[in-house]
């Protein structure tokens, strides 16, 4: 990568500050992409991004994050992690603008975590997600299964952002601490290598069946615009374009309600349709609104002149932020199933958090996961990475579907 000063990324805490207690500066060579790099980081550490300025001269770029989150963040981590993304000095002759053709994301080694428990327990799922982001390892797929005696068989396909996984040092870490959150209900645990067909298979798309998009996408299928779950998601969302407030930029105004990574969001969007940001404002207001300002460029260094083009945008922008993610309780058979559905950036990025999230509001509610698996799928030429979960049948018969749903979703989308 070339050398990045330490100096690039600065982290200031307070310890009594009643509005924003951390700030985030990051003052290095710019790269079109760069905003959604750290904003996703920023959403990994499970920080909000409650207020933000993004600048650049079209080489160097400026960015201030005020955040809010965790009390235990662990901050040196995290600036190690932002400093991973950003360019190197050496980059500065030009920006750098993303092409998916010349984009390859480093494909870590997949490893297979297996264990047994002699039974359920309500939040076992979510206590192996926190012991698994703690480690800084990356779920990438996962196949839970209940056995008739009332046991656990979990298994799942992990990557280690640390790259030491392959180590028993690390291996040893690892179990060790699963079976210090787990207990004696655990038979066995066992970390191998995944064969290269399971490797490859993590990293390719297959098809959703047809009745499984229906449930989860609804009117998107036909329309798309809306879903099953429409009317439990705000749709209060404006976004304006201007050609003449700047002349050599197109203004780009959202008015929205606050979601956990709404920013990230946006971000994403921007990065996969090679725009630039050349500069940008954005701030929560009371009850959750949102307002942002971009000043934005098409990769050949242009406005968006072209009406279709503007529409097209923000179009997208209308349906991707009230939903960035999809949420449906369904029958399944006998069965009681979940369906949670988030798109994945064009780099192969999934969705941080989402797995601990959805562990996280079923142990709240107080449900057990009979099954589940993780897995990535083409929907609507888009790769969506989709979690279909089975309910354990004694816990959901308890709780409202409604409620299920709700639960999953607000908390999500940061709604608690």
């Amino acid at each position: 990568m070339g050398m990045v000063d330490d100096d690039a990324v600065v982290i200031t805490t307070w310890e009594r500050k009643k509005d924003y207690s951390t700030m985030i500066t990051v003052n290095c060579p710019d790269k079109t992409g760069l905003g959604c790099d750290l904003c996703r980081i920023i959403l990994l550490f499970g920080l909000s991004i409650h207020k933000g300025d993004v600048s650049t001269d079209g080489k160097w770029c400026y960015i201030v994050f005020w955040v809010v989150g965790r009390q235990n963040t662990r901050w040196s981590l995290l600036k190690k992690r932002l400093l991973e993304v950003c360019p190197s000095y050496l980059s500065t002759s030009g920006i750098h603008y993303y092409n998916l053709e010349n984009e390859h994301p480093l494909r870590h080694e997949v490893f297979l975590l297996k264990f047994w428990c002699s039974y359920d327990r309500k939040g076992l799922l979510h206590a192996v997600s926190e012991v698994l982001c703690e480690l800084e390892l990356t779920i990438k797929r996962v196949k839970v299964s209940t056995t008739p005696d009332g046991s656990v068989l979990d298994l799942f396909f992990i990557t280690d952002t640390r790259e030491l996984l392959h180590t028993r040092k690390r291996q040893d870490e690892t179990i060790g601490q699963l079976r210090a959150v787990l207990g004696d209900t655990v038979r066995s645990c066992e970390i191998e290598r995944a064969g290269p067909e399971v490797t490859e298979c993590s990293q390719d798309s297959c098809f959703l069946p047809a009745t499984t998009m229906e449930k989860l996408f609804g009117l998107d299928m036909t329309q798309h615009n809306g879903s099953l779950n429409a009317p439990l998601v705000s749709d209060q969302i404006a976004v304006s374009m201007d050609n003449s407030l700047s002349p050599s930029h197109t203004v780009v105004q959202i008015y929205c309600q606050d979601h956990k990574g709404l920013i990230y969001d946006i971000m994403r969007t921007l990065k996969d349709r090679n725009i630039q940001i050349s500069y940008g404002r954005f701030s929560v207001k009371p009850k959750r609104s949102c307002e942002v300002e971009l000043f934005i460029m098409r990769s050949d260094g242009e406005k968006i002149v072209d009406p279709s083009k503007q529409e097209a945008l923000s179009s997208f922008l209308k349906t991707e932020l009230p939903r960035p993610l999809r949420v449906a309780v369904v029958n399944r058979g006998a069965d009681t199933e979940l369906l949670v559905a988030n798109p994945v950036e064009l780099s192969r990025r999934g969705r941080p958090l989402v797995f601990y999230d959805i562990t996280l509001a079923l142990k709240t509610l107080g449900i057990r996961i009979f099954s589940m698996e993780i897995g990535r799928h083409m929907i609507q030429n888009r790769e969506w990475e989709a979690y279909q979960i089975i309910l354990d049948e004694r816990d959901s018969l308890s709780v409202p579907r409604k409620n299920i749903e709700e639960g999953v979703r607000n908390k999500l989308m940061g709604w608690e």
